[in-house]
């Protein structure tokens, strides 16, 4: 028989993940699969569980949580000869990664799609030593954004995001970057650097409308020349998905990238707080299999 591993965040989606549980369950064993529960009570919990799964054979792995739950779960696949299916039932405020897929942010639809016989192969990126499914952002502006409240997000969503980008835009300092990629160099002032795996940033679905889940390219934005008219025009262009045309932005894709600084620069990684410059990023293409809508 079939083997698959529920992996449950209690305290997503205002604390109701534990209500799904009982209803993936049920789809997952019409299908013929003998589940696992899993439930996460700490910090690396998922990736633990996520790695057991891996180490076992296990063919399916269902994350249900946000953002922070699903790359927690991504991470226990690295470097692991096998890797099984993804499945993704989002509870998050922002839930990048299944926004990029078409998945519905409903989480009883979003149920229902894991009966879909479809998958999609989906590059991940990978960061020092971990891996992440969406972006990467280094600069003074980054740790701003990780400061931003859960209560925030769990009222605003992307909008605590832009709310809080915005308003500490103006105050950011530049910090001296030297991006390398591919053979070539960056160097100057910024305070963000963005480098994205998918379309849908911080709740943003046109913030890189260029990139595709599994394009096997990494979508990079260097922003400099900070003012407040500048703030607000970036927003504009942020929102229209216009913002590697801005004047004030350098854009470029790549698939493997250092970033350094010679002063202290954190970084933010998929919404939480990352490692500190200098970083070594690096694209998986097509790296795992996750089941997305059945097409009609």
């Amino acid at each position: 028989m079939r083997q698959a591993m529920i992996i449950s965040n209690p305290s997503s989606g205002k604390e109701e993940a534990q209500q799904y549980v009982s209803q993936v369950q049920a789809i997952l064993e019409s299908q013929q699969y003998q589940v696992m529960i899993n439930e996460t009570a700490g910090v690396g919990d998922a990736t633990s569980y996520c790695l057991d799964a891996c180490q076992g054979g296990c063919d399916l792995v269902i994350s249900i949580g946000g953002d922070g739950t699903l790359h927690e779960t991504i991470n226990g696949m690295m470097d692991q000869k096998h890797r099984p299916r993804l499945g993704i039932v989002p509870l998050g405020t922002v839930n990048d990664f299944a926004r990029a897929l078409h998945l519905s942010l409903d989480p009883d639809e979003a149920i229902k799609q894991l009966g879909s016989e479809q998958v999609r192969k989906v590059d991940l990126g990978k960061i020092n030593d971990r891996l992440f499914a969406n972006v990467v952002a280094a600069g003074s502006l980054a740790e701003a954004l990780s400061s931003v409240s859960s209560e925030d997000k769990s009222k605003l969503g992307s909008l605590a995001y832009l709310k809080e980008g915005l308003k500490d835009l103006v105050s950011s300092p530049a910090n001296p970057l030297k991006i390398e990629y591919d053979g070539l160099t960056w160097e100057g002032e910024s305070p963000l650097f963005l480098a994205a795996l998918t379309n849908s940033v911080g709740g943003f679905e046109k913030l890189s409308p260029d990139a595709v889940v599994d394009d096997g390219l990494i979508h990079c934005f260097v922003i400099r020349n900070i003012s407040v008219f500048n703030s607000l025009t970036l927003g504009t262009s942020l929102l229209f998905g216009h913002l590697k045309d801005h004047k004030d932005v350098d854009y470029f894709t790549a698939r493997d990238i250092r970033v350094s600084c010679t002063e202290s620069v954190h970084t933010n990684v998929d919404g939480e707080e990352g490692p500190a410059l200098p970083i070594q990023i690096s694209v998986l293409p097509q790296h795992i299999e996750v089941i997305v809508p059945q097409e009609t």
